[in-house]
């Protein structure tokens, strides 16, 4: 990565040692509780340590990111593994492509990083159900992150399958894996388990062995301390520059008197909800809480360094009174953008690093080039209603009363539960789920045209009119499984009976939908559309492509005038466009998803409703917030940054 004949990073010398201290083993990564630091074979060492996630950042662009973390002076990377994105169904196992969390590995000492890994098996990460399998919830009176056998047995599983891949990368084994998190923020959960967190410490003892450092990570508040550490895990705290360093650093010392001082969780920015305002926190804010905590020799990872992107249906969601799920852009205003670019965050933390441990010789990579492709028109090619035999393949679940995606065995996307009036009703009356019965939206159409979406913590009833017999959809989207604040499991899909007029309905249609193995097989591209004389309103789909100028080069796209919805572009699935909630505007497009010399495939499903002249436009800037200046008034720099990146 330094380039050829680049010195090797001082760091991964092995062996060396002062005269006159204690030897230590060749190799070694201890706590040191006489000098409160750790020890790298056997000589005082702390950590600079920034957060990426291998899951929000396309493999081709994993070398650029931690190449950039290296040079702002780095000396490790904290990395999450998501059970989830590694076991789809029980005993079912992806390491491949993207999801090569060994290559992943490999990279980070190829660079001359050191990693802390995080594995959970709850990680939260505002990642879909914090990383935790939907699978799980199939048992549905499963009691998550405690002792109870049914998610013990799965845990054990899944270690047995991760931690061997893990074992021979620590550090003591001449890897470059210096410590290892036992589950994540354990005492905000309410079960408070002491039996569980002994069981994962034996569990992770036994196929880690006895020299791997294991540690937890908490709040700095006494009561999440109290329920999240251990004895023989080693109590961490996080927490961000708003915080009294002396105070939080106090509370990991209520717990541990002696040893290194640690957050493993600086926030650097913070995440975005659909709805809300665009997280951001000053550099100078951020620049000056980490100079304070290097200046008591602390240990610091920041989180985020990199967020990246929750690509197809990963973003999770937390529960603060209600349900708020996590945007598609995690960029979290950290020091690397979601698109991997340095900012002035970076540079500021970068000077503060130089003044306490040397940074790497030589200039910090630049920005990726970014590429305007512009305007593409999209054509709709059929409702999604009329293309059910496409997407269902199966066909559908009868039953008297809704079923939840986890009784019918569907982790995320999209499930169509279909019945019909029972009777006329030529007056306007109430269509109604229970409180919080809709995970997490529907849209309702009857007799296929578009009545309106019920959400979950939002409107739960529209008023409709009909006659006997008449179809009725509710097309219903599960946005993301609740990752943190959730004292329950989060069922998605229809949870009790709608009712009409008071009534429950029954008889009904419920056909799991496979749109992505769909698209990821070419579909709409081959197919003829099926034109239909409805309008521009309710769940349909939109096709386009576009070609790229000899070079695929990073994008990001906006949605003028369309709603809410999923977009595919060549089958990847890019995430959620929610324009009309924001605050986020435009989906990162990764260049590495586009191909050259022949078209790119853009497919779109829109839930609510599209534009009149439907098309996307493709801009070299992102618009994370939606009260940034419109696109006609070009921000300054514009004309500038144009003129690099046409070819």
């Amino acid at each position: 990565g330094a380039g050829p004949g680049a010195p090797r990073p001082p760091h991964l010398d092995v062996g060396q040692q002062q005269p006159g201290l204690p030897t230590a083993p060749p190799r070694s990564f201890q706590l040191d509780y006489e000098q409160d630091c750790f020890r790298k074979d056997g000589a005082p060492f702390r950590y600079v340590s920034g957060s990426i996630h291998y899951a929000r950042v396309p493999r081709p662009a994993w070398r650029d990111r931690l190449l950039k973390m290296y040079m702002s002076g780095l000396n490790a990377v904290q990395v999450y593994v998501p059970w989830n994105y590694h076991e789809p169904l029980p005993g079912v196992y992806d390491f491949s492509g993207d999801r090569d969390v060994e290559a992943f590995l490999d990279l980070t000492a190829e660079l001359g990083l050191l990693v802390i890994l995080r594995p959970g098996p709850y990680i939260c990460a505002e990642w879909e159900m914090g990383g935790l399998p939907a699978w799980l919830l199939w048992k549905s009176d499963i009691v998550l992150r405690s002792s109870d056998p049914a998610f013990l047995a799965a845990v054990d599983s899944w270690l047995h399958v991760l931690l061997p891949k893990i074992k021979p990368r620590l550090y003591q084994h001449g890897g470059n894996i210096i410590s290892v998190q036992v589950e994540n923020e354990y005492g905000s959960y309410y079960a408070c388990d002491y039996d569980y967190l002994r069981h994962l410490l034996g569990s992770f003892r036994a196929l880690l062995g006895g020299e791997a450092l294991l540690f937890t990570t908490d709040g700095a508040r006494a009561e999440e301390l109290r329920c999240g550490t251990l004895q023989g895990l080693y109590a961490t705290v996080d927490f961000g520059p708003d915080s009294n360093v002396t105070e939080a650093f106090g509370a990991q010392r209520s717990i541990e008197p002696r040893g290194p001082l640690v957050n493993s969780e600086y926030y650097t920015g913070w995440l975005d909800y659909w709805g809300g305002a665009h997280a951001s926190t000053s550099a100078a804010q951020v620049a000056r809480g980490l100079a304070d905590m290097l200046r008591l020799g602390a240990n610091v990872n920041m989180y985020m360094f990199h967020g990246g992107t929750n690509f197809a249906y990963w973003s999770g969601a937390d529960l603060k009174a209600q349900y708020k799920p996590v945007t598609t852009s995690y960029d979290y205003d950290a020091p690397l953008s979601e698109a991997g670019d340095p900012t002035e965050k970076l540079f500021a933390i970068r000077t503060v690093i130089s003044k306490f441990q040397p940074l790497p010789v030589g200039p910090m990579p630049p920005a990726t080039p970014k590429y305007a492709y512009g305007r593409v028109d999209l054509h709709k090619h059929a409702d999604l209603l009329d293309v059910l035999h496409v997407l269902s393949p199966s066909g559908p679940i009868r039953s008297q009363f809704p079923l939840t995606f986890e009784a019918i065995k569907q982790a995320h996307g999209f499930v169509l539960y279909h019945t019909q009036l029972p009777r006329d009703v030529p007056a306007p009356a109430p269509l109604s789920a229970p409180p919080h019965g809709v995970r997490d939206r529907g849209y309702v159409m009857l007799q296929k045209e578009y009545q309106g979406t019920l959400e979950r913590d939002g409107q739960t009833t529209l008023r409709v009119t009909g006659r006997a017999g008449d179809a009725l959809d509710v097309l219903v989207e599960n946005m993301g499984r609740l990752s943190f604040g959730a004292n329950f499991s989060d069922f998605k899909g229809l949870l009790g009976n709608l009712s009409l007029d008071s009534s429950p309905l029954s008889t009904w249609l419920i056909y799991p939908l496979a749109i992505d193995a769909a698209v990821q097989q070419g579909w709409p591209h081959a197919a003829l559309p099926q034109s239909s004389g409805r309008g521009r309103s309710g769940p349909a789909f939109y096709t386009g492509t576009f070609e790229t100028p000899g070079i695929a080069w990073d994008t990001f796209v906006k949605f003028p005038g369309w709603s809410k919805g999923q977009l595919w572009i060549n089958g990847f699935n890019l995430g959620r466009y929610w324009p009309r909630r924001g605050p986020q505007q435009t989906l990162f497009v990764p260049g590495s998803v586009l191909r050259v010399g022949c078209p790119n495939n853009i497919t779109v499903l829109e839930l609510e409703g599209a534009p009149s002249t439907p098309f996307l436009l493709f801009l070299d800037q992102p618009l994370l917030n939606r009260t940034l200046s419109p696109m006609n008034s070009k921000p300054s720099g514009w004309g500038v940054r144009m003129k690099k990146y046409v070819v």
